[in-house]
């Protein structure tokens, strides 16, 4: 058997307003006014309330009316609904405005250091309104975090191929170079063969960032098994291993300037991450979404 309460709910809806100006005025008159209601639709929504509980809501004191207590209580949470509602309204406007919403923005570990504070800087500039939910991760947790709607966007590298369920749009290429330390007997050196790191341990990024990713495919290609002795979640941190001489990486060209203690060399083949921007393809863009991505993209019509 149905539940009478939540039977009763879609009912309830329209009425919260009703109830909310019935705490305040002592006239059914007034009270309809302050919910934009005909007094006669009122007095109805009344008494199909008081049947469904069985009790009366109001009761006749002198020429007006007043609350009977049962009346008070449901009034008492229409008020409580009233504000959530209210303040719920506020917070569904900003998001509709292009220059008050959020953008919930989630990016890889290695874009956190330059690339995402200066285009946040650079928005911010000019739309200081609008707010922003940051999420750091590796590559294919990003992605997930976009497809089941926990961030709007994602900035990331490489940018996933073939998928009718996701936009992206590249924004820049990234020089790979050799990170060696200080005094290796390659830092010297002004370009360099991934095989002639083949002998060398590495530090690495962890499977399934998508960096790593790239990075396995170069060495692949170059005919390298590399020796990882140590394998982390962020590109500064295997700058920090590398200082310390414990392995060689490959890693993004550094922003602004290379690690103390490392040397960056660029490959004899030159190698770059493409990094991109991508979004739902399947959910419409709230306002101050689609103006951060038109402007991270320089994009004037972007679906």
């Amino acid at each position: 058997m149905d539940d009478p309460l939540t039977a009763s709910v879609p009912a309830l809806a329209p009425r919260v307003a009703l109830l909310d100006a019935l705490a305040e005025e002592s006239n059914l008159t007034r009270a309809a006014a302050l919910a934009g209601v005909p007094q006669p639709t009122a007095s109805r929504w009344l008494a199909e309330l008081g049947e469904q509980l069985g009790t009366p809501l109001v009761t006749r004191a002198g020429r007006g009316i007043r609350l009977t207590k049962a009346g008070q209580r449901l009034a008492e949470a229409a008020r409580r609904a009233a504000g959530e509602l209210r303040l719920g309204y506020r917070a569904a406007l900003a998001e509709a405005d292009p220059e008050r919403g959020q953008v919930s923005l989630a990016f890889l570990h290695t874009m956190g250091g330059v690339r995402v504070p200066e285009l946040l800087a650079g928005f911010r500039t000019a739309h200081p309104g609008v707010r922003f939910d940051l999420v750091q991760g590796a590559h294919e947790e990003i992605l997930q975090r976009l497809r089941t709607g926990e961030a709007d966007l994602v900035l990331t590298a490489p940018l996933p191929a073939d998928d009718p369920a996701l936009h992206t749009r590249a924004l820049a290429q990234q020089p790979l170079v050799a990170v060696v330390p200080a005094g290796h007997r390659l830092a010297t050196r002004r370009r360099v063969r991934l095989a002639e790191l083949a002998e060398s341990e590495f530090v690495s990024l962890k499977p399934g960032f998508g960096l790593r990713g790239i990075i396995d495919g170069l060495l692949a290609e170059a005919g390298c098994t590399p020796r990882i002795s140590f394998e982390g979640e962020e590109a500064d941190t295997l700058r920090g291993m590398v200082a310390a001489r414990l392995g060689v990486a490959v890693l993004p060209e550094s922003e602004p300037l290379p690690n103390p203690g490392t040397v960056e060399i660029p490959l004899q083949s030159p190698a770059f991450r493409e990094i991109g921007l991508v979004w739902s393809a399947e959910r419409p863009l709230l306002p101050a979404v689609r103006t951060f991505r038109d402007y991270a993209t320089g994009a004037r019509r972007t679906p």
